[in-house]
């Protein structure tokens, strides 16, 4: 495989996560057995619904021009504004640091990236050691081999004692290491969570959990953490050796010392066990695994996640083991208890050493990605700086939010690669959490399916189906379907953070679905099938208004506010310069909504059926 031919491979679909390019209720080992022996590919049906391709048509050959024009120069606008040169230089040069580029300071104004790239080098050596680690456990206490394909239950249940073991020992160090004595405080939270689940009747846990874990989000923010100082200036004087010890504690914070700051995440997964042991006490009898005559080592991501774990499965060891898996627990992929434990006791067909070494290839190209932006284009630090918005232009307003909104993307990103290739190397493949570029969305639907992907299949699993899913057939079920969004993302926004803006960021979010869901109903597809050009072109103008709607509503709720989203806007609409500026920036959005369009033909050509 030539150098070229390798890059290719590393941004295929596949290769960034198997459950793209299979159907969930399909097992991935019945696709690795129907490869082509030949070309180590698998079998693919194109969708017979795909349009030809159109990528050498005049249009696009049109399309291309522009590209070629637009995008150096809007990469131009963002770094003319970021020269020391400019003006303005002055008042964000404090949010700067020497670089690693000749010449070129960098961007550090983003407090938890630069954090996180801070102590990358450190992540490094815990994701290879963390594995080793693991092989020497396993060394020390190996598991019966077993002979031919097959796998016995005796050897899957070795190889979950084996893991969940290791795990659940690793688990306590971990903690230990990151938050020192605030341990104590997360094995607290974890204890009693475990009790509700597994010391209530049935019937009440449901109530239990959720009261319990969204109670747990507003008191790690408001008591920031439980201080055991605060603790013992409650029951103590403020001179007391009580208060002392308590200060004294709190030195010792590890090497996270904000614990809280992360744990929305554990909160996810304690919800997740106990809703999966609250759903698997459901007619418990038979296996599902037996009535489906299921191979249980090759099932389906679906039954993975919907056949219940077994009853002994749901013991404090495995849910430490899953509560505090070290290559999740601090910012994910979210995996469900039921797939973790199945992956436990069998591997996944999906994990190849191959398409895990692609994978970390492109994290590290866009690890790279990060830091030429950060270094060239000073938008985080612009923005941080409180700018006198109505000094620049209407273009550079507009590209300094678009750029913003692309690093939020990429310093979501990398950690969230970071941390699921630790996982792959260590033999759990949970859900990629990142589909599309964030420019590479249209549609505000697919772009929540797309963005934080196993968050969207959390809520879909623990609060979207259990609240009836959506239906707008009728105007009736359709206003309960908005009732069901909303409430949604009110629990999306404040799993984010208690901020008032988060939560108009939230309300926007389904108030922005609705014209997307109006216009399926008024411009029905099957109406148009005689006229796709047209039908394309028209669904092209909607999805103009959806990205525009998508930008502003992500400013408000995670970079500017709304307040300075209202100052962008009133610095765009300033002049007839800025309306120009606001026609020229709507055809250049056509034209990428087109190449956006041709990307999903394309991969329904491959027989790549996707929802985003």
């Amino acid at each position: 495989m030539g150098p070229l031919s390798f890059l290719k491979s590393v941004y295929d679909i596949d290769n960034l996560d198997t459950r793209f390019t299979t159907p969930s209720s399909v097992p991935y080992k019945t696709v690795v057995e129907s490869r082509d022996t030949l070309t180590g590919k698998r079998a693919v049906k194109p969708d017979p619904k795909a349009q030809p391709p159109k990528w050498r048509t005049p249009e696009f050959f049109l399309y291309y021009i522009v590209f070629l024009i637009l995008v150096p120069w809007m990469f131009w606008i963002a770094y003319d504004v970021s020269r020391p040169s400019d003006p303005r230089y002055s008042k964000f040069e404090q949010y700067l640091s020497p670089g690693w580029i000749p010449g070129r300071k960098i961007d550090v104004s983003d407090a938890q990236y630069h954090s996180f790239r801070s102590n990358l080098p450190y992540m490094a050596i815990l994701l290879l050691a963390h594995p080793f680690c693991r092989k020497v456990w396993n060394a020390v206490y190996p598991t019966p081999q077993h002979s031919g394909k097959e796998v016995k239950p005796e050897h899957a249940e070795a190889r979950l004692n084996q893991r969940v073991s290791f795990d659940y020992a690793f688990a306590f160090v971990y903690l230990v290491a990151l938050h020192g004595f605030s341990a104590l405080k997360v094995l607290a939270i974890l204890y009693t969570n475990y009790q509700l689940a597994t010391g209530l009747p049935r019937k009440y846990v449901p109530v239990a959990t959720w009261v319990f874990n969204i109670g747990i989000l507003f008191a790690n923010e408001l008591c920031e953490g439980y201080h055991y100082k605060s603790i013992a200036l409650l029951i103590s004087a403020p001179d007391s050796p009580l208060v002392q010890w308590g200060s004294w504690l709190d030195s010792w914070g590890g090497l996270m010392a904000r614990w809280e700051v992360l744990f929305n995440l554990t909160v996810l997964r304690l919800i997740s066990f106990n809703l999966d042991y609250c759903w698997g006490q459901d007619g418990r009898g038979s296996s599902p695994v037996e009535k489906k005559q299921l191979d249980p080592a090759n099932l389906s991501e679906r039954d993975r996640v919907t056949i219940p774990a077994e009853t002994r499965d749901f013991s404090f060891r495995n849910y430490m083991a899953y509560a505090v898996y070290a290559p999740l627990y601090l910012t994910g992929p979210i995996m469900t208890f039921n797939d973790y434990m199945w992956q436990c006791r069998y591997k996944a067909a999906s994990i190849e050493t191959p398409r895990t070494v692609r994978y970390a290839v492109r994290f590290a190209l866009c690890l790279l990605a990060m830091e030429l932006v950060l270094h060239y284009d000073y938008v985080g630090a612009i923005s941080k700086a409180g700018p006198d918005w109505s000094s620049y232009t209407a273009a550079q307003l507009s590209l300094l939010s678009f750029f913003n909104l692309h690093l939020i993307w990429l310093k979501l990103l990398i950690p969230w690669r970071l941390f699921r290739l630790w996982s792959l190397i260590d033999g759990i493949d949970p859900p990629e959490n990142m589909l599309r570029c964030v420019s590479n969305n249209y549609s505000t639907l697919a772009f929540w399916r797309a963005w934080h992907r196993s968050y969207n299949k959390w809520l879909i699993r623990y609060i979207y189906v259990p609240l009836g899913g959506a239906n707008f057939r009728s105007w009736r079920s359709g206003a309960r379907s908005v009732v069901t969004y909303l409430l949604v993302f009110t629990f999306v926004a404040l799993w984010h953070d208690i901020q008032l803006r988060l939560l108009i960021w939230g309300w926007l979010v389904v108030f922005f679905f609705l014209p997307e869901v109006l216009a399926g109903f008024a411009f029905p597809r099957r109406k148009w099938e005689s006229r796709p050009t047209a039908y394309r072109m028209l669904c092209c103008v909607g999805a103009v208004g959806n990205v525009l709607m998508m930008i502003s509503a992500n400013l408000i709720g995670f970079a500017v506010g709304l307040d300075g989203m209202q100052s962008i806007i009133k610095g765009i609409f300033h002049d007839f310069s800025g309306l120009i500026f606001l026609a020229t920036a709507c055809g250049a959005l056509f034209v990428g909504v087109q190449v956006m369009f041709e990307i999903r033909e394309e991969e329904l050509r491959k027989g790549i059926r996707l929802k985003c």
